[in-house]
């Protein structure tokens, strides 16, 4: 459905870029006037693709084609090197081992996500605008002097969090047959990054892991009780789900969820 409503949004900017500008020049046109009215001058779009006169156009076109490269894969970036992945990963393992499908929705999970990584990257988004932000925007430096201080917080926030499990950094660097590094400094970025998504997944998995094993032991308890009761009809999960969710709601399950989430970065201690 989404798919289908995408396509026909498509098809009608596409319509509105293209054909109507068309009929409105021929219908308009100074050799078709309309009677008794002056003729209309009607702007359109017309989209072509015109050969360089030198090489600083095309040095710009490429530089403005890599530009909006980045700013399109700029999310996908940031998120991957930022908590949201443990975050997201963890709140949807609890509402899988709830029972629960669609409550909260997948959109409010995301949305506590992003403002949870926002609280937790706030020291790092900080100290990046104070460095790297800000002196670019008041033209103090250039954005080659500004990328140091735009990617070292995130890198040092990054190792910090594999300082105790340093085997994903060591992993990598030897698939990249480099040698095994003995600073920060020694650790490339294209190294660093997918050496924290597999200790960010890792870690997210090992907490669902804990969140899952007490639900699984209500629901066994609970299905054990109904089948030696001779309740062959009854679906456990109708017994076990209001309890899940009253012994979540009775031990502040949200709060303390949050709590350890944010305390497992170390970022505020």
């Amino acid at each position: 459905m989404a798919k289908a409503i995408a396509l026909l949004l498509f098809t009608c900017i596409l319509w509105t870029i293209f054909l109507v500008p068309s009929r409105a020049q021929s219908e308009f046109s100074p050799q078709n006037p309309v009677e008794g009215q002056e003729s209309l001058q009607i702007p359109f779009l017309n989209l072509s693709v015109q050969e360089p006169q030198n090489g600083s156009e095309t040095a710009l076109a490429l530089q403005l084609l890599f530009l909006l490269t980045v700013l399109t894969l700029s999310p996908a970036i940031l998120i991957l090197m930022t908590s949201f992945l443990r975050i997201s990963i963890v709140l949807s393992f609890v509402q899988q081992s709830l029972g629960l499908q669609n409550i909260p929705p997948r959109q409010i999970i995301l949305g506590i996500s992003v403002f949870v990584t926002i609280f937790v990257m706030w020291p790092v988004l900080n100290q990046i605008n104070t460095a790297a932000i800000q002196p670019l925007a008041e033209g103090k430096t250039t954005l080659e002097e500004a990328y140091p201080n735009f990617i070292d917080p995130l890198r040092v926030f990054m190792y910090t969090q594999m300082k105790e499990e340093p085997r994903n950094i060591q992993l990598f660097m030897r698939l990249a047959n480099q040698v095994e590094p003995e600073t920060l400094a020694d650790v490339p970025t294209f190294v660093l990054i997918p050496a924290y998504v597999l200790h960010e997944l890792t870690t997210a998995f090992k907490m669902g892991v804990l969140l899952f094993v007490p639900f699984v032991v209500i629901d066994i308890v609970v299905a054990s009780i109904t089948m030696s009761m001779g309740m062959i009809m009854l679906p456990p999960i109708l017994i076990s789900l209001p309890i899940k969710i009253g012994l979540f709601v009775l031990v502040d399950g949200w709060e303390l969820l949050i709590q350890q989430l944010i305390m497992s970065y170390g970022v505020f201690r």
